[in-house]
């Protein structure tokens, strides 16, 4: 495995990507989703490894396209594969930038908070559903299987929103599902309506650093 390397507080990013290239970012599960209105991956379900096997776990999602328009798509955590919602605590901000460049901010979001309960939490908030807008970006959940710390995420994600001038919307999140039982599952789903879109998760090696 290829060392990272720290320069003046810095990361060789090369060093990085070889390390990653050589198998450290394993896949483990595609998922097409084809007006569905949501997506479960469940540990030991249709080839999905969510346990002890990686410290780290990376999900992506790329082209998520809603069928309503601004909706918001979320993501919530379960223990015993979806049939209770874990309690969570989370936080969001975003930056935006119109097309017409008149309009830009960088924003705490507190209204997409969660604060001790088991809601969905918010990835993105007004997504549109223009026949060109969609949604990526990406997700790490760390040590689910650990049973006696609390399993913290973060989250980035890219969309276009809703307006009719509308935004490339730049949402950051973070928090973490407060329960120390293993997390088995991981739902990824729009407010309202259904979506399309490729939902791919990765194991991170633990030998990778």
């Amino acid at each position: 495995m290829a060392l990272v390397k720290y320069n003046n507080n810095s990361i060789s990013s090369v060093t990085a990507l070889a390390s990653i290239a050589s198998g450290d970012l394993n896949l483990i599960k595609t998922t097409t989703a084809s007006g569905v209105s949501n997506v479960d991956l469940n540990h030991g379900s249709s080839g999905v490894v969510l346990d002890g096997t990686y410290d780290t776990y990376l999900f992506k999602l790329i082209n998520i396209h809603v069928s309503n328009n601004a909706v918001d798509f979320n993501v919530n955590f379960s223990t015993d594969n979806q049939s209770t919602a874990a309690v969570k605590t989370t936080t969001h901000f975003m930056a935006y930038h119109n097309e017409s460049g008149s309009s830009t901010s960088l924003e705490y979001r507190a209204g997409n908070d969660v604060a001790q309960a088991a809601s969905d939490h918010n990835l993105a908030d007004n997504v549109g559903n223009h026949s060109d807008a969609s949604l990526s970006g990406e997700l790490f959940l760390f040590s689910p299987s650990n049973t006696t710390f609390v399993k913290h995420f973060i989250a980035k994600v890219n969309f276009m929103e809703q307006d009719s001038t509308p935004y490339t919307m730049n949402a950051y999140s973070a928090g973490y599902v407060n329960v120390t039982a293993a997390v088995n599952s991981v739902r990824f789903l729009p407010s309202a309506g259904t979506f399309d879109g490729t939902i791919k998760l990765y194991g991170l090696s633990k030998s990778w650093v």
